[in-house]
């Protein structure tokens, strides 16, 4: 297979930063696009079609967020040892769109009678099918799209946390765009639409990413060809990885389904998934403990050391952040009002399809929200920007063609967020919708300050990161009691305080633990720690699951709930995650001074 030529010398940059970082930036947000946009409705999904408790609900979205982000693991090292990073991310990319597609088949909904559900289980099993393929996707592409950005940068590149702040801004682009239009659709068209759109979206960020290999500069190549090319068990190596990698899909699958079930749970909490994630964790760090020990110089160590103790003030966030998908939905969806300015909505009328294609494309997209339309012109508007800036560099055009369609697409999020009806699940964009906007506010602040030498340490952002994220629950903490003592709904800009504090928390902490990755690791084995880092993030959602339970709320068929009750349980739920982000802040402000030692090379 011939490689596409690289990128023409010195036309390489566009807007400061390598051309290849904006490849992996919209193969980002597509991915991500998908991946939040199916994730903003899979617990409203399997609570109110397949008529799920809550607790189920939770544990198998706790078993997919925690697999989803443990396998990456074992992507990044097959990327680091033979795949090398093109190819593991397109092998994922492939997966994905199987498993997104798999998703829009939504079959009959539940039916519940005299307290008996009866569900459509082949349409469950192809959903934990597709999970499954999700979750062995994201396990190649995750890892190894990150890792590339760093790769785009030299050593001691000061544009290197700034780009990575650009980066993280694709990942949330795509999250907020797949609320506002997987969201909306899926509670509004049916879930099937919200699904299939998902899949769309990997779909074209695939073909993002093949489209612009020649900018990656060839960091993402495989270590070693000929080794990819030696015989295993009579294959091909690389064709022997896709073969064990499609044939793990299936204990996954059946793994989603434990979880859904609640059965083989050691003592009715530890589900499979879990343990299958306690080994992994327990084998990572043997070999993170053996890896620091005998493989490393001191000053790697000390980096190696205070990169792992970045990487657990992730797992204390990202156990807070996960809520939003979990108890901030169910919260939002049952206790707090939708829409934030309800004078300016435009009501919707009924949706009813008919036999005529034609008909039904027509109201399709006349119903879709405006933003799908800027979606799918950004990364076009980029394609052209590029190929533009190669043929007369010195023109301003480029950059007109790509900024001034980044501000149709401000335009075009705000006015759906405006203008349509909002449900739970597209209420999630919220949090993306901040970290947009204070994506750029940070990378001008951070480099700001580093000019006058007063940036921050990595460990002090860190802990900056927590203490915003602990603050976040105290606005619905407050809607909860208030909830509580009146019995009506709670307005929803408490919602959007909570994750205008989250968010801020997250730009501190999130962008830069990304970057230490790429920056403190001993460069052999920056896949695996990407995957080390994921998979702190994996034992996050399954902590957030766990969590979530606790403010579970089962109502008995034909029976009312008691609101004053059921808001009580979200505000103890809340209170506790504020202690559990703020004592964990505290220790990471005393143990900041001494990691930041640790993290200089000498």
């Amino acid at each position: 297979m011939s490689h596409p030529a690289p990128a023409i010398a010195g036309r390489d940059d566009f807007l400061g930063h390598p051309k290849g970082v904006y490849v992996c930036f919209f193969t980002e947000m597509w991915e991500r696009f998908s991946f939040y946009g199916m994730k903003a409705l899979l617990l409203l999904y399997l609570t109110k079609y397949h008529l799920f408790a809550d607790g189920a609900g939770y544990d198998l979205i706790g078993a997919y967020g925690g697999l989803v982000y443990c396998i990456p693991v074992i992507g990044g090292l097959l990327a680091d040892r033979w795949l090398g990073m093109r190819k593991a991310v397109v092998f994922g990319g492939l997966l994905l769109v199987a498993g997104h597609a798999g998703m829009a088949l939504e079959g009959a909904a539940a039916v519940s009678d005299g307290g008996v559900v009866t569900r459509d289980e082949g349409a469950l099993r192809t959903m934990y099918l597709s999970l499954a393929l999700i979750v062995m996707g994201v396990g190649f592409l995750k890892p190894n799209i990150t890792g590339i950005v760093g790769r785009l940068y030299p050593v001691g590149d000061p544009r290197r946390d700034g780009g990575f702040s650009l980066f993280y801004a694709g990942i949330n682009l795509g999250a907020l765009l797949a609320s506002l239009v997987c969201g909306y659709l899926g509670e509004t068209l049916g879930w099937k639409y919200g699904f299939g759109a998902a899949g769309i979206g990997m779909l074209l960020g695939l073909a993002m990413f093949l489209w612009g290999q020649r900018y990656l500069q060839g960091h993402a190549e495989p270590p070693s060809p000929t080794a990819l090319r030696t015989s295993v068990l009579g294959l091909r190596r690389e064709w022997a990885i896709y073969l064990a990698a499609s044939l793990g899909i299936l204990p996954l699958a059946w793994l989603m389904w434990a979880a859904a079930n609640g059965a083989f749970a050691l003592g009715g909490e530890l589900s499979l998934a879990l343990v299958l994630m306690l080994v992994v964790l327990m084998l990572v760090l043997a070999w993170f403990a053996w890896f620091v020990t005998t493989q490393c110089t001191p000053p790697q160590r000390r980096q190696m050391i205070a990169l792992m103790a970045m990487i657990f003030m992730c797992l204390v966030f990202f156990t807070l952040y996960e809520q939003t998908y979990g108890s901030w939905v169910m919260f939002t969806d049952r206790l707090l009002t939708k829409d934030l300015f309800p004078s300016l909505v435009q009501a919707q009328g009924v949706v009813v399809w008919s036999d005529s294609l034609a008909a039904n494309t027509r109201m399709f997209l006349s119903t879709a929200p405006w933003s799908t339309w800027g979606l799918l012109a950004m990364p076009l508007a980029f394609v052209v920007a590029v190929r533009a800036s190669e043929r007369n560099p010195m023109t301003g055009f480029p950059r007109a063609v790509f900024l001034g369609t980044a501000g149709v697409m401000v335009l075009l999020v705000l006015r759906d967020s405006v203008v349509l009806p909002q449900t739970a699940g597209s209420l999630t964009y919220l949090g993306a919708l901040f970290l947009v906007v204070l994506a750029p506010i940070f990378a001008w602040l951070w480099a700001a300050l580093g000019r006058r030498g007063r940036d921050p340490s990595k460990p002090l952002k860190g802990a900056l990161g927590l203490l915003f994220g602990g603050l976040s629950f105290v606005p619905l903490a407050i809607a909860a009691q208030q909830v509580g003592d009146t019995g009506a709904m709670a307005s929803v800009w408490w919602l959007v305080l909570a994750y205008l504090l989250l968010e801020i928390g997250e730009m501190c902490l999130a962008p830069v633990s990304l970057a230490a990755v790429t920056e403190l690791s001993v460069p052999r084995v920056v896949g695996l720690m990407m995957g080390m880092w994921l998979l702190a993030t994996a034992f996050s959602e399954t902590l957030a699951a766990q969590f979530g339970k606790l403010a579970a709320v089962d109502i008995p068929e034909g029976q009312t709930w008691d609101i004053a009750q059921a808001a009580a349980g979200y505000a103890d739920l809340f209170w506790l995650m504020m202690w559990i982000g703020l004592g964990c802040a505290a220790l990471a402000l005393v143990a900041a001074p001494a990691l930041k030692r640790m993290t200089r090379k000498a």
